[in-house]
């Protein structure tokens, strides 16, 4: 997030994201449903966008395209 000059936002997105991933990085299923998950980080990267480029469109088809990619 650094590299693409979302640093500033970085720490208030880390605290929302907690407990989602265990220690060794694998997604905690037993704590949230994937599909749950990925509706967060979309109203997340929604509010990044909105704050950066005042337009939160722009990542409107990220929830369609991760449920696609995953789930085979």
């Amino acid at each position: 997030m650094e590299q693409l000059g979302l640093g500033r936002q970085f720490g208030r997105l880390a605290p929302q994201l907690d407990g989602v991933f265990r220690a060794d990085g694998v997604f905690a299923h037993d704590r949230l449903r994937f599909v749950d998950f990925v509706d967060d980080v979309e109203e997340l990267l929604e509010e990044v966008a909105w704050q950066e480029w005042g337009d939160k469109e722009v990542v409107d088809d990220f929830e369609e395209y991760i449920l696609q990619h995953y789930s085979g």
